[in-house]
């Protein structure tokens, strides 16, 4: 006698409401999330009570934010990607020998056009489109590409 084939049947996931969903520019519900703790950053920054934990967060729009300039979406953020490094590793560079993450009115400047840029970038694209962009920066990091730049070499 043959076994007999038990295929999972997904009850819980409607593959055409998925699909719909994932080829749809992302709502406003599912980015405030990301909006809160990335404008509580920047708002941390201008206060000087910013920690690794805000630095990291700031670094993460940063690199999702090249990645999708520099793969045409947005192109026009590339010249606020690199005044927002250089205000993040100045920030670096003044917690190691202050003890506090501080920024200069320019560098706060930067991190706000560049979240705004980035908030741009995040509504014109779809939401797999967005999560392809968030993957290929992630691996661009962990691959040690040559434009990426790490703290440890400034």
């Amino acid at each position: 006698m043959r076994k007999r084939c038990k295929r999972k049947v997904w009850a819980k996931v409607d593959p055409i409401q998925h699909a719909i969903e994932g080829a749809r520019v992302s709502d406003d519900k599912l980015l405030n999330g990301l909006r809160v703790r990335e404008l509580a950053a920047i708002e941390a920054f201008r206060t000087g009570t910013a920690g690794l934990q805000e630095w990291a967060d700031m670094t993460g729009v940063l690199n999702v934010c090249e990645t999708m300039a520099r793969s045409g979406i947005g192109p026009e953020a590339l010249e606020a990607c690199k005044k927002a490094e250089q205000a993040l590793i100045d920030a670096g560079v003044r917690f190691e020998s202050l003890g506090r993450m501080v920024l200069s009115g320019e560098g706060l400047q930067a991190l706000r056009d560049l979240y705004a840029y980035h908030d741009l970038q995040r509504q014109s694209v779809s939401r797999a489109e967005f999560w392809r962009q968030i993957e290929r920066a992630q691996k661009r990091v962990k691959s040690k590409a040559p434009e990426v730049r790490d703290m440890s070499e400034v």
